[in-house]
């Protein structure tokens, strides 16, 4: 089974309320030609998006969502028949004859058994070994292909701020390549970043802005930092019981001043609509869940480019076991048509 870029674990993914999204902005931003996706997170918003524009910006600050939309979302050349064969050499790995390296040292009967961390040890040398000899395309592809096989079967809930640990760890890692999205020498053009979405909005234009910032305390960059740790490869000083390096990559939209920074985002824009994503968090149990921006912050920020309108849906969201979800949990859209557009 080829890996499509929605079948991976994220927290906060719009993968399930994507048809909706799509439909709000298909009948209320009609005119428009290119998509930007500024915090783009998984991708799939993006993906779902690709038939109706050719021009795109997909944006995160995440290394392996780069790593991820370059393998998916290029249309770069890549020799598939290169690839293939790499791959069936990681589909037939034994374990036992195999070195440790930073994964089984570190997250081997943590996050992994240790077979399956020798395995994912060999792979991501041997990728990194390969490089001189892979274009930009293949190597992404190949890493990415790593990342959600890895992720399929990590012994988590969902994220990485901590690994389960009751019971054995079963080996259950097996190598699948991922299906990139589209074709090579496509004419969607795509345009990826790995940039502070405030700096990008100064410098960037779209006819529509599709934003799903970070509302709680919650950092991505600590959820999915085993992701990022083998993604970099860059074999990290770990600490406390999740095993986590040193704090990198720290949103300011999950810190007090989240509000000015949406301010200054908003206002600097240059599109002919903003769309916003929001998800209410009830009955939250966990300071880390609480959203550092309102409802109405966000919508009083919104007006001032433009009429605003708010579209509700019912969701089930994300739960690892601290958040209570009433059935008046909410996913929200606000559609901006900038003033003067």
């Amino acid at each position: 089974m080829a890996f499509k870029i929605y079948n991976r674990r994220y927290t906060g993914s719009k993968n399930k309320l994507v048809p909706w999204i799509k439909e709000v902005v298909e009948e209320h931003c009609s005119d428009a030609t290119s998509f930007c996706d500024i915090f783009a997170g998984t991708g799939v918003v993006t993906y779902a998006m690709l038939e109706n524009y050719d021009d795109f910006i997909i944006n995160d600050f995440l290394y392996s969502n780069e790593v991820i939309y370059n393998a998916f979302l290029s249309n770069k050349k890549y020799d598939r028949d290169k690839v293939l064969k790499i791959a069936q050499k990681y589909k037939s790995l034994e374990a036992n004859l195999l070195e440790p390296d930073f994964v089984t040292d570190n997250y081997g009967n943590k996050y992994f058994s240790i077979q399956d961390s020798l395995k994912i040890d060999y792979i991501r040398n041997d990728i990194e070994k390969r490089k001189n000899n892979l274009n930009k395309r293949e190597y992404n592809i190949l890493l990415t292909s790593l990342i959600y096989s890895f992720d399929r079967i990590a012994n988590t809930v969902g994220h990485y701020d901590a690994y389960i640990k009751s019971g054995k760890i079963n080996d259950s890692f097996k190598f699948e390549l991922i299906e990139p999205a589209i074709e090579v020498d496509s004419k969607k053009n795509v345009h990826i970043y790995r940039e502070d979405a405030n700096i990008l909005a100064k410098k960037v234009l779209s006819d529509i802005v599709y934003i799903d910032p970070p509302y709680s305390s919650r950092q991505y960059s600590r959820f999915y930092h085993v992701i990022e740790t083998i993604t970099k490869w860059d074999k990290p000083e770990l600490f406390g019981t999740a095993l986590k390096p040193e704090p990198d990559n720290i949103s300011e939209y999950s810190k007090t001043k989240a509000l000015d920074f949406f301010t200054d985002l908003i206002l600097d824009l240059k599109s002919k609509y903003i769309v916003v994503s929001y998800n209410n968090t009830y009955m939250s149990k966990s300071k880390s869940s609480k959203n550092k921006m309102s409802l109405e912050d966000i919508e009083k920020v919104l007006k001032t480019k433009g009429e605003t309108t708010m579209y509700v849906k019912k969701h089930k969201a994300f739960n690892a076991g601290k958040t209570d979800f009433d059935d008046k949990h909410q996913e929200i859209l606000f559609v901006t048509k900038v003033r003067g557009n």
